[in-house]
């Protein structure tokens, strides 16, 4: 994070982590943080938040409901593009902009294996 003073910050494969002992417990983690993920604890020294167990997350093997689920970054972003096509699945047609200009792109219908009029 940009805020901290002492660059105490760092992140590894999408994961931050607070280092303690850079940390001066300036809390400008705390209040930037715009997940609300970083928290103070009146017994520990300095902020904190879950780093995910370094990449195997205890919660998720411990969760005796299976609740929890750990997805990898690149993993994450396949199903996110999963997500976007299947949005347009149903879609006949997709009306756009092109230099000022008004557009239809109208999609094949697969099942007849020809466009639609």
């Amino acid at each position: 994070m940009e805020n901290c003073p002492t660059g105490a910050i760092t992140t590894k494969d999408g994961i931050y982590d607070i280092d303690s002992e850079k940390c001066i417990s300036c809390q400008q983690c705390v209040i930037s943080c715009p997940f609300g993920a970083v928290f103070l604890h009146e017994e520990i020294e300095t902020p904190f938040k879950c780093n995910l167990c370094n990449g195997n997350p205890r919660c998720v093997e411990a969760c005796p409901k299976n609740a929890l689920l750990f997805l990898p970054e690149h993993v994450l972003g396949q199903a996110q593009r999963m997500t976007s096509v299947l949005k347009y699945v149903h879609m006949k047609e997709v009306e756009y902009v092109e230099k000022g200009e008004r557009k239809v792109l109208k999609y094949a219908d697969i099942e007849k294996g020809k466009a639609e009029d």
